[in-house]
């Protein structure tokens, strides 16, 4: 909601005499400059009360305190209702007195003198508002209020606090203030999720760390969001596509959706992307390649522990997941990764009396969010087994594509063997990457790494230089998975051919096989 909406909402509101406004924010400061604006329409005065202070004036022509006894938020209420002035009481953080606290006699009190005070209200010109950041308040009330959810800041407001934190970093040597459109439209999605005090926080922490506003020091300042959540984690994603070996269809399909999340995008009549499956063999790359995405886009990387979502107490685990999700879009744009999604949904297709239907509530929210999700969060669900799916996931609308990863071709293998190595500190060039390419046909690459990873145990072993022949040695010693699952492996290509595009282009001259022992 744009701040010219605000403005106009709450000027709706203090005109039609809506008596009681709950406002769920954390920024004081930025909903105090709201209400002044709307004050200043309505020709009003602007109060506010803490409990540390009582009531005292808000606007900018009146000088504090009035009167201390109205710190007792009863004696508030009172002085609300006294009053003879067209004015707007804002109450910061009046909501744990809505709370029927144990041993409380106050609490009975105060709800009846608010439902008292709505009457009166509404033959005046007074508007009573109460801020706070959760919303909190009994049955008893839920007639009288009216919530408005301003928690996060729009671009236009992020904006305005880059503005601020630029001009008072002038006088900083050394600092590059000026930046292009393109860059400054980078800084503000990436700042988007944080509140405005965070968000110049942040700002001024960019031009102190890197002397400029880098995109990159803002998208780690959101990991201190998700490390307060039970169900998300965030990684730190470092590697780019050039780190993954392989799926060159997939990797030029992402490319070409990076920069859809862009405002130009918008103007031009492009979608977000929703998001992609991955589905293919164990140890192929995919949840490499989800990492990689983040990186590769500069996006914050979320992954949704699916496991961690179910609770023991009844409608918890569908809160957990409801809060997940609104988590994910505060700090949106981002990349949320859903690994071995089918194991996660482990039962939401049952006859529900395992868990009273809680699996498939939660998978039924779910898959609502993503058909009707209008933030740009870029979902990235790997499976590898596709028989465990819901049908529901793999209808088109959920995801905007489906790509089956299949084992690695020869040049792909290739490409993985130098990947490796060079991740080890070894030349690639210094070894026989085509030939090894060629005996470890039917290796995913994870099982590549890990005869690498044998070899230079070998090696350091014996002291001395990792060769061609441990790395020979132990991909002789390997059973890959395409052998002791072949049966399996076979009946996912074939579902593949038909139902998910390729995530690689196979530039072998034949078509892949599994080889036996000794072809």
């Amino acid at each position: 909601m744009s701040t010219l909406r605000r403005f106009d909402e709450l000027k709706t509101l203090t005109q039609a005499k809506y008596p009681l406004v709950y406002i769920v924010s954390w920024e004081e400061r930025r909903i105090e400059d709201v209400l002044r604006e709307v004050a200043i329409d309505r020709k009003k005065k602007l109060y506010g009360w803490t409990l540390t202070n009582g009531i005292i004036p808000l606007d900018f022509y009146q000088a504090p305190p009035l009167d201390p006894s109205t710190r007792d938020p009863l004696n508030a209420l009172d002085f609300v209702a006294k009053s003879q002035e067209a004015a707007i009481f804002v109450l910061k953080d009046f909501h744990p007195f809505l709370e029927d606290r144990r041993g409380s006699s106050d609490h009975p009190v105060i709800i009846r003198r608010l439902r008292d005070l709505t009457i009166e209200l509404k033959e005046s010109r007074k508007t009573l508002i109460i801020l706070a950041p959760t919303l909190r308040f009994p049955p008893d009330l839920e007639k009288e209020i009216t919530v408005l959810d301003y928690s996060l800041p729009t671009l236009d407001e992020l904006a305005v606090s880059l503005d601020r934190v630029v001009r008072s970093a002038r006088e900083i040597a050394g600092v590059r203030h000026h930046i292009s459109d393109e860059e400054r439209e980078r800084v503000l999605y990436a700042a988007r999720g944080l509140t405005c005090l965070e968000a110049e926080n942040v700002f001024a922490k960019s031009l102190v760390l890197s002397r400029k506003l880098d995109p990159s020091v803002i998208i780690a300042e959101k990991e201190q969001l998700i490390r307060r959540s039970q169900v998300l984690e965030y990684y730190e994603s470092v590697e780019g596509f050039d780190n993954v070996g392989g799926m060159n269809l997939v990797k030029a399909w992402l490319r070409k959706r990076g920069k859809a999340f862009s405002e130009k995008a918008r103007q031009f009549g492009l979608p977000e992307p929703k998001g992609l499956l991955l589905l293919g063999v164990q140890g192929a790359g995919k949840s490499l390649l989800a990492k990689a995405v983040a990186s590769q886009w500069q996006l914050p990387l979320l992954r949704l522990d699916l496991g961690r979502v179910f609770s023991e107490l009844v409608g918890s685990s569908e809160h957990n997941m409801r809060s997940a999700l609104r988590l994910a879009e505060s700090v949106s744009p981002c990349v949320l990764w859903l690994d071995e999604l089918e194991k996660g949904l482990a039962g939401s297709s049952g006859s529900g009396n395992s868990d009273a239907g809680t699996s498939a509530r939660v998978f039924g929210s779910f898959l609502t969010w993503m058909q009707e999700k209008t933030s740009p969060v870029f979902v990235i669900g790997t499976a590898n087994d596709i028989s465990a799916l819901p049908p529901e996931v793999l209808r088109k609308g959920r995801f905007d594509e489906i790509f089956f990863v299949d084992l690695p071709c020869m040049e792909e293998r290739r490409d993985i063997f130098a990947i490796h190595l060079a991740r080890r500190g070894r030349e690639p060039l210094k070894y026989g990457l085509n030939e090894l390419a060629r005996l470890s046909d039917g290796f995913s690459g994870a099982e590549i790494e890990q005869v690498i990873i044998d070899g230079l145990y070998d090696a350091f072993e014996n002291n001395g230089e990792l060769t061609d022949e441990d790395i020979a040695r132990n991909l002789e010693k390997t059973i890959p998975l395409s052998r002791t699952m072949e049966t399996k492996i076979t009946a996912l290509r074939q579902w593949a051919r038909n139902h998910a595009r390729p995530a690689s282009e196979p530039t072998d001259p034949q078509p892949r096989r599994i080889l036996e022992k000794g072809s």
